[in-house]
C-alpha cells in the first residue's frame, strides 16, 4: 500500500505509528475488550472476535501494513484498519458496480479505542486523521459501515463528516470525500 503520513500525532501524547506484528497481540486485546464492551451494551457487534473469528483478518492486515495504531507513549490506546481496495466483506455491501480496486476509495475498518481513553475524543480524532493526516495517491474518499441499529454510532459519523448512503444487509453506509 502507497502511502504517507501527514500527521504523525492526533492529540497530545497519542502518536501514530504502523503496527507491526509484536503490536498483533496487543490489538487483538483491544479489539476483544471492545467486542465485550459491546456486548456488555446488548449489541452482537463485533462478537465473532469473542467466538474467537476475525473476519477482518487483523494480523495478516498488520503484515501488509494496513493497520494504523495510536499510542499513549507504549500503549495502544486506539487502532484502525485502512484498507486501499474493497474487502469481499466491503463488496457484499457496497455491491461490485461500487466496489473495485481503481474506484479511488479507502475503505475503514475496526476503528477501535481502549475504553480507558473513551470520552477523550480519540476516536474523532482517529476518524479525521483517517481523511487528513494521512494520504493515498489517487484515493479520494474514505467509506465506512456499521450496524444499523446503532443510532449512536451513525450520529457519530454523520458530525464527523460523513454522509449517510443507506443501509444494505443490515448495516448503514457512509461516505465521506477527503480533504
Amino acid at each position: 500500500m502507497d502511502y504517507q503520513i501527514l500527521k504523525p500525532t492526533i492529540a497530545e501524547h497519542i502518536e501514530v505509528a504502523v503496527a507491526e506484528p509484536k503490536d498483533a497481540d496487543e490489538i487483538m486485546d483491544l479489539l476483544i475488550e471492545i467486542a465485550e464492551w459491546f456486548r456488555s451494551r446488548g449489541s452482537k457487534q463485533w462478537a465473532a472476535l469473542l467466538e474467537g473469528r476475525d473476519d477482518h483478518k487483523t494480523a495478516e492486515v498488520i503484515h501488509s501494513r494496513r493497520v494504523f495504531i495510536f499510542k499513549d507513549g507504549e500503549e495502544i490506546a486506539g487502532m484502525v484498519i485502512l484498507l486501499d481496495r474493497p474487502s469481499p466483506w466491503d463488496i457484499r455491501l457496497w455491491g461490485e458496480d461500487r466496489a473495485y480496486e481503481g474506484d479511488g476509495t479507502i475503505y475503514v475498518h475496526r476503528l477501535a479505542v481502549k475504553r480507558k481513553y473513551a470520552g477523550r475524543g480519540l476516536g474523532r480524532n482517529i476518524l479525521n486523521w483517517c481523511s487528513s493526516g494521512i494520504r493515498f495517491p489517487g484515493k479520494h474518499c474514505l467509506r465506512l459501515d456499521c450496524v444499523g441499529y446503532n443510532e449512536t454510532l451513525k450520529s457519530f459519523y454523520m458530525q464527523n463528516g460523513f454522509t449517510y448512503l443507506g443501509d444494505e444487509h443490515g448495516y448503514s453506509l457512509f461516505t465521506k470525500e477527503l480533504e
